[in-house]
């Protein structure tokens, strides 16, 4: 067992340096108009554990100084660097993503038909309104969902549907 020795706030012993073969390019995490900082610091978290950039679009419900969002993100937030853009038009110009899937209740296919690939970016829409019918509209061969009981639930939570789809998308990289 090999265990790796890395410098942060609140150490570990027991850290295990799980084998795995990172994409190149990394993912792309997109939230349009995130709402709920500890969501957005959640979702950070996540891409500082798997090498994913993230992308706020804005407008935000928060300020990117907000102190649940950084508390939710820890001490990872600063090795993330998050991009924050204008608009979705400023990120598509800005980022120039090799593809788009767009995660919400509204995709009749699920996220495991899809076959993501390296650079890929992952797109989610605020927590009250999803991504908004504009962008929807222009990607309609592009949207996914995460199959759930609609029986007893409208959605998942964000960082939910964000960690799942993450890592579906690195589950399918790595066994290629």
């Amino acid at each position: 067992m090999r265990f790796i020795e890395v410098d942060l706030k609140h150490s570990h012993t027991r850290r295990f340096d799980l084998p795995f073969r990172w994409p190149d390019p990394p993912l792309h995490v997109v939230l349009v108009s995130p709402e709920i900082p500890p969501n957005t610091g959640n979702i950070a978290r996540m891409c500082a554990a798997t090498g994913s950039r993230l992308h706020l679009i804005e407008p935000m419900g928060f300020k990117i100084t907000d102190a649940k969002l950084k508390r939710a993100g820890l001490d990872y937030w600063d090795s993330i660097k998050p991009e924050t853009h204008a608009n979705w038009d400023a990120f598509l110009a800005a980022v120039k993503p090799r593809r788009l899937w767009l995660f919400s209740t509204c995709g009749e296919r699920s996220l495991f038909d899809a076959q993501f690939e390296p650079g890929d970016a992952l797109v989610f829409g605020s927590e009250t309104c999803g991504i908004p019918d504009e962008i929807l509209n222009r990607h309609r061969d592009r949207i996914i969902g995460v199959p759930i009981r609609t029986d007893h639930v409208r959605s998942l939570n964000l960082s939910t549907t964000a960690g799942i789809a993450v890592y579906e998308a690195l589950r399918q990289l790595n066994a290629k």
